[in-house]
């Protein structure tokens, strides 16, 4: 178990599913694909974080990865009505 998440093969299997939830979303509320991207956006780029953490990559990377969660999180406000 210790293998799975130091690969960071356990953060790809959650990327999985959260590309499923992201297609069911779009498909059983009829939102358009852009939408659920877009809501999904801010998650995916803190799992890339926590994925690079836990494969040993350089403070840079994970900083990278968090630091494009915001201008994510800030569209997807922008995306959703008042």
């Amino acid at each position: 178990m210790s293998d799975l998440f130091a690969s960071g093969h356990a953060v790809d299997l959650v990327l999985l599913f959260l590309v499923l939830e992201v297609l069911m979303i779009a498909w059983a509320r009829r939102r358009s694909a852009a939408n659920a991207i877009t809501a999904a956006l801010p998650g995916v780029c803190l799992l890339l974080a926590l994925r690079a953490s836990l494969t040993g990559q350089g403070w840079p990377f994970i900083a990278l990865w968090i630091g494009l969660s915001l201008p994510a999180h800030l569209a997807d406000l922008m995306r959703r009505p008042p």
